[in-house]
């Protein structure tokens, strides 16, 4: 897909390849990213870290359903309600929030809620670091309470992170470490690995 580029400008990057569950979702988050810009001819790269945010807001949102969770504790967040913990991006919390609203996933409702710095994860069912002063340790705290840990960090999976973002090519793309997956007692479906950047598996 080719990037959309005004004047000389950064391009804002292009979507993922993705299959037709993704592809309306995230095609409707850039329009409305677009649609946001005062006028036409003003500077396309304030759009970009909008888009940007929208697109790993629609990418979290899809991951809850295309994991399994083993071992996760229900009920400390809401009952039947797949808890969703954002530490160190408020911006994408609030997208999160935005377009979940009123959705389910599985019947299962969404609550979304900003972590600070050493809060408990415990009761949540992903946890998605965008970024943290210790994101080894807040991943650690993700896997102990069989979480789906998400990182957006050069070294991620390194860290410990089942999911990591990372920019391939002007594209939020994500990779997935099995073993960290295996480590959480999350079930991670091969659809969500068919469309991953990349894919780390155990020695």
């Amino acid at each position: 897909m080719t990037s959309l580029a005004i004047a000389h400008h950064r391009p804002i990057p292009a979507l993922p390849c993705w299959p037709g569950w993704l592809t309306a979702l995230l095609a409707l988050a850039m329009l409305c990213v677009l649609l946001s810009c005062p006028a036409i001819g003003q500077p396309a790269a304030p759009a970009v870290p909008n888009l940007e945010r929208s697109v790993k807001a629609a990418y979290l949102f899809k991951f809850l359903g295309y994991v399994e969770f083993l071992a996760a504790k229900e009920g400390a967040e809401g009952g039947n309600a797949l808890a969703v913990g954002v530490m160190g991006a408020d911006d994408v919390a609030a997208e999160l929030s935005r377009i979940t609203a009123g959705r389910t996933v599985n019947g299962r409702p969404i609550t979304v809620r900003t972590l600070r710095e050493g809060e408990p994860v415990a009761g949540l069912q992903m946890v998605f670091a965008g970024a943290a002063d210790d994101l080894p340790k807040v991943l650690r705290s993700a896997t102990q309470s069989g979480a789906l840990g998400v990182a957006d960090d050069e070294n991620g999976l390194q860290h410990g992170a089942v999911i990591n973002f990372r920019i391939v090519e002007e594209r939020v793309r994500f990779e997935v470490s099995l073993p960290a997956a295996e480590r959480s007692n999350l079930k991670l479906s091969s659809r969500l690995l068919s469309v991953a950047w990349h894919v780390q598996k155990g020695n």
